[in-house]
């Protein structure tokens, strides 16, 4: 932007040298007035400027809302999760509880068959023991 202000003021400048007082003075108008423009350009190309800054600022913003919402919500979904797997494990450890209670059940019912076949056994023999 700097550089065609001095351009802008050169060939003001020139046409300055090259002209008459009325001349001159219509080119310094017109300079005065190119100078303006260019001023103006400046402050418009400051001002675009800091809308994109402050659009670049509402975005990473948004970003990081978006981050944090996302966060949260996996932080919630491994709560989820977890709290599904602890079921899962308390049902599995209930199921194997009553499993091993069924296979002591069934371990003591065949050891109390198989005491009452040896006393079956027992009481038969002493019965034929006693016979004359």
């Amino acid at each position: 932007m700097n550089t065609k202000l001095y351009v802008v003021l050169a060939a003001a400048v020139l046409a300055l040298s090259a002209c008459t007082k009325k001349d001159a003075d219509q080119a310094a108008d017109q300079a005065a007035a190119s100078a303006d423009q260019a001023a103006a350009a400046a402050g418009d190309a400051a001002t675009a400027a800091g809308d994109a800054a402050s659009a670049a600022g509402d975005a990473a913003a948004a970003a990081t809302d978006a981050a944090a919402t996302s966060a949260a919500q996996a932080v919630d979904q491994a709560a989820a999760t977890t709290a599904a797997a602890a079921d899962s494990a308390q049902a599995a450890a209930t199921d194997a509880a009553a499993g091993a209670a069924q296979a002591t059940a069934d371990a003591a019912q065949k050891t109390a068959d198989a005491a009452q076949n040896v006393a079956d056994k027992a009481a038969d023999k002493a019965a034929e023991e006693k016979k004359p």
